[in-house]
């Protein structure tokens, strides 16, 4: 299996080619799910004591296991929130896998950190944070979100230990009540209680129920979360005000910008983020807006000591590495393997340039404003609010959510689109989520159409 022989030779060209055919192909369709019996059906037995050989695996990928895969990098795939890597980046990921590069220590892999740590550095100057930023790439949001407020908690329990005041009974998160599902998921995975405050008729969390939260649970509170770019509507909160807060009220400021912040890249969206470079962390789903594969999350501390006292593991077999004063990135989230997942953007970006990223992200907030423009005009249509970001969020006047139901099927068994229903405050809609360069005008209203 590991020998450079005749057999792995051929193998290896069956997947670069496939790899190739597939990575420059420009009609990929969209795919869709299939039952399990179906694939019980087409797919088992494949794993035999034997093995059945590199060409009739890769067959049985190609033919059957992929195809039973939406096509997430689609221009037409329009629901949650899309991938669409650039090819740099795809092709990349490949010699990253073929490299065998280990990303956990500057010991065993200081080149690909240096490189992960110069797109690091580049996002923290994009947002506004000071030059000593720094942080790691992991896996996705919540665990870019879980290993951020685990940094706040332990800042937080050092402050108290340091003052001689008690500890709170409780730990608590302010946050949004539409902030993102992984802050809660966080906050139960570290047993600390979530105090959720209503945001703005906006649908922006703003300082006066921040304020509030602050003075209701004085001293309990160790971390407030204001989101860049929510999921469901691409809302950014009022970040500036709640940042102004910290003269007056000691907590870590977490900006969970894992869709949105990469809107800061671009001149027409920039003004709404006024105050991130306040922020204590902040993180980024490369994946997501910034045309990198999956998977990729970038976490940046303002001060990358408070990450790394949070999270460096302690074992005689590691202190070769921890007794150093090297930038480990391992110490800085809650992991220790990890894959050097940051090296598709940073040769992306290397290889483009930072102007290609903010055209391709400026081109879906425009997308997204004339797409709903077109919305407001159709008069069995109703815009539910006017995108600051590229989600799009629209009702079909009339319809139950069965008609929604029936129409996202339909969209996808024709290979239309892949447009799934969404609901805000107890009523159905459905929503465009714009990320992807290749998608187009004639395509969004051509969906428009089928309602």
């Amino acid at each position: 299996m590991h020998s450079v022989s005749p057999e792995n030779t051929e193998l290896v060209d069956l997947v670069l080619d496939y790899s190739r055919r597939r990575m420059l192909a420009s009609d990929t369709p969209l795919d869709k799910p299939e039952t399990e019996a179906e694939l019980d059906r087409l797919a088992a037995g494949a794993l035999t004591e034997e093995g059945i050989g590199a060409s009739s695996a890769l067959a049985l990928f190609e033919n059957v296991l992929a195809p039973a895969c939406i096509t997430t990098d689609h221009p037409q795939y329009l629901s949650f929130i899309p991938t669409a890597p650039r090819k740099a980046a795809t092709a990349f990921d490949l010699v990253v896998s073929a490299s065998a590069v280990y990303g956990g220590s500057w010991l065993e892999g200081s080149g690909a950190v240096y490189a992960e740590n110069q797109a690091l550095t580049w996002l923290a100057h994009e947002f506004g944070l000071p030059a000593t930023a720094g942080g790691v790439f992991v896996q996705g949001g919540t665990l870019g979100n879980l290993s951020a407020l685990v940094a706040a908690r332990e800042h937080a329990r050092r402050r108290v230990r340091e003052s001689g005041a008690a500890m709170p009974a409780r730990w608590m998160i302010v946050c949004s009540a539409e902030a993102h599902s992984s802050i809660a998921s966080a906050a139960q995975v570290m047993d600390v209680d979530v105090v959720p405050v209503e945001p703005r008729d906006t649908g922006s969390l703003g300082s006066e129920g921040v304020r509030a939260a602050l003075e209701e649970h004085a001293g309990s509170v160790f971390a407030v979360v204001a989101t860049a770019g929510s999921t469901n509507f691409g809302i950014v909160d009022d970040v500036a005000s709640i940042a102004a807060l910290k003269g007056e009220f000691d907590f870590w400021l977490h900006v969970d910008g894992a869709y949105g912040l990469a809107a800061m890249l671009s001149p027409l969206a920039r003004p709404l983020f006024a105050g991130v470079e306040h922020a204590d962390s902040v993180i980024v789903d490369p994946h997501k807006w910034l045309f990198a594969p999956f998977d990729a999350c970038a976490l940046i501390y303002r001060d990358p000591e408070a990450g790394r006292q949070a999270h460096t593991q302690h074992a005689e077999y590691l202190d070769t590495l921890t007794q150093t004063s090297d930038w480990s990135p391992s110490d800085y989230a809650a992991h220790l393997t990890r894959r050097a997942r940051g090296l598709p953007l940073w040769f992306s970006l290397a290889t483009y340039g930072a102007g290609a990223y903010r055209e391709a992200i400026t081109a879906a907030l425009r997308l997204a404003r004339e797409i709903a423009h077109e919305i407001e005009r159709r008069p069995h249509l109703r815009l539910v609010r006017q995108p600051q970001l590229s989600v799009v969020v629209f009702e079909r006047d009339g319809w139950l959510p069965a008609d929604y139901e029936r129409w996202s099927a339909r969209l996808l068994g024709e290979q239309r689109a892949f447009v799934t229903p969404s609901s805000h405050a107890g009523r159905t809609n459905t929503r465009f989520a714009i990320l992807n360069p290749m998608t187009t005008l004639d395509q969004l209203t051509g969906i428009l159409d089928t309602m």
